[in-house]
């Protein structure tokens, strides 16, 4: 049965790490949540560690300057852990390829960039996916288009037999107010209609392997059932978790914020309901991170 808290105070004291998902628990997509931010400052100032898994389909690097920017400060957190790190190690090591198709905005074109801990890495090079043998995706070229509109391009590289890379399998985020498409839809798409994906972010096992690589190199091993691990995902977030047997914090208000009636807080009956259908079992739940 999964607890409802108020806030991260009431649990924190359990766990010697966190697990923090970031667009929707951190940010927004376009500035800090306040109340997280001093939270998670909280939390550290009392001996924790926070380790930021995100989706991103990044490097560490360009997510800690994005967060800059959206005005989260560096003691909020230790370390991240981005699915595009996890990814652009998989690709280096030549798991779809060498010659890629990139589906993706200019902004992910740092994906390509050299990965120094990867020896002897594959040479990839970017063309065309007429001249392809494998796809990266990061994200939609149009991340409002609908992901329908790439079926004539899959149809024909799935007859090619190329696979996908999935830089990033959320379906979608909300950047303020507005909801915008991720590389997991045209992933999710893409395997609909018989092709291969291949996945490196949460729920998946390789994000989980690089989070706990982070707190290794600060000098923390710590035990699963001492992780607890955060954000407003149940396919993602929740689901990767689960899979790693941790304990998990569900943000309502993020995602699920219609499905859980979530203002401050979930309504609980529409919480129990919305958990049912997703086959989801969070340890606790609360409105935002606070």
């Amino acid at each position: 049965m999964t607890r409802i808290i108020t806030d991260l105070h009431e649990v924190s004291d359990r766990y010697a790490a966190l697990f923090v998902d970031l667009w929707g628990c951190v940010h927004d997509g376009v500035r800090a949540l306040p109340d997280a931010v001093t939270a998670l400052q909280a939390y550290r100032r009392a001996g924790g560690t926070v380790i930021l898994v995100t989706n991103a389909p990044r490097a560490r690097d360009a997510v800690a300057r994005q967060l800059d920017g959206f005005g989260v400060p560096t003691d909020a957190w230790d370390s991240i852990a981005t699915s595009g790190d996890s990814a652009r190690a998989a690709m280096f090591r030549g798991v779809v390829g060498q010659k890629l198709w990139f589906i993706g905005q200019s902004h992910d074109e740092s994906f390509f960039e050299p990965l120094q801990i990867i020896e002897d890495p594959v040479d990839v090079t970017r063309v065309p996916l007429e001249e392809a043998d494998g796809i990266v995706c990061a994200g939609p070229f149009d991340p409002h288009a609908d992901p329908a509109e790439m079926r004539p391009q899959f149809l024909y590289a799935k007859q090619k037999g190329l696979k996908l890379l999935c830089a990033n399998p959320d379906l979608v985020v909300d950047r303020g107010e507005t909801r915008e498409w991720c590389a997991g839809a045209l992933a999710q798409l893409y395997t609909e209609m018989g092709g291969e994906s291949l996945y490196f972010g949460k729920p998946h096992p390789p994000i989980y392997d690089l989070a706990r690589r982070r707190l290794s190199a600060l000098g923390r091993d710590v035990e699963s059932h001492r992780i607890l691990a955060i954000g407003d995902g149940v396919q993602t977030d929740i689901k990767g978790a689960m899979g790693e047997d941790i304990d998990s914090l569900f943000i309502t208000g993020g995602l699920a914020a219609k499905e859980t009636k979530t203002s401050h807080q979930p309504e609980e009956n529409a919480l129990t309901d919305y958990l049912e259908r997703e086959m989801s079992s969070p340890t606790y739940a609360i409105g935002f991170l606070r």
